[in-house]
């Protein structure tokens, strides 16, 4: 069935403006609302939306650690996320030089998180695929912009801290919280307890715990220092 392209609506993050894709989906005879959207890049249908990204905007992501708390976010507030991937994914190897690093990232976010990745070459790729998704003839009615509660300073501090320890992702670092309550509380839990963290393991618990109890080698150089300008 055809449908006709100003009978639909896609909604807009205000910051995509200079990526030229609004003003081609515009062009085409799309309707567009431009808002500053807390969650995602493009909402397409009530529980539908779209993270785009460029190669080096995720490798960004990735180093940064915002790519799986965006993950976390989008999964918690849309049935149907999608995280759109554009450009050349030969970029990686100048800008890494390490491509697992990228397909490790891309693993997780469509394994662990299920959601799906999809590669566009250009913007105007970029906007057909967002007026195919739009154009969907089974897309749900109903309210495209909701209430969205911003994730908490505190909680992300918390990920932050226990994500900095070896073999913890966000994905064991949620798990620990939720089974201690408190960083603090996870730093004062032995082996054991580590290890029954749903994952975990005995092995990563004691690399947790050797790292957290091992004296640093720079308590002696402090108090050499010390002595010294005495």
């Amino acid at each position: 069935m055809f449908v006709k392209l100003e009978n639909l609506r896609i909604i807009v993050d205000d910051r995509e403006r200079k990526s030229g894709i609004p003003d081609l989906l515009k062009s085409v005879g799309l309707n567009i609302e431009m808002k500053t959207l807390p969650i995602g890049d493009y909402i397409v249908a009530p529980e539908t939306v779209v993270e785009r990204k460029s190669i080096r905007d995720l490798m960004a992501s990735v180093f940064d650690g915002r790519l799986f708390d965006q993950c976390s976010r989008l999964k918690e507030h849309f049935e149907y996320p999608i995280i759109l991937v554009e450009g050349n994914v030969d970029e990686i190897e100048e800008i890494t030089e390490n491509p697992l690093i990228f397909y490790g990232a891309i693993s997780t976010v469509v394994l662990d998180f299920k959601i799906p990745i999809i590669p566009t070459p250009s913007a105007a790729h970029t906007a057909k695929l967002l007026v195919s998704l739009c154009s969907k003839k089974d897309a749900p009615k109903g309210p495209y912009l909701k209430k969205i509660k911003k994730s908490s300073d505190l909680e992300k501090q918390q990920l932050s801290v226990l994500c900095s320890l070896p073999g913890i992702g966000e994905k064991f670092a949620i798990r620990m919280l939720a089974k201690f309550g408190t960083p603090s509380k996870v730093f004062s839990a032995t082996i054991s307890e580590l290890a029954k963290v749903e994952g975990l393991g005995e092995s990563r618990a004691k690399k947790v715990k050797k790292t957290l109890d091992s004296k640093s080698k720079f308590l002696n150089t402090t108090n050499q220092k010390t002595l010294h300008d005495l």
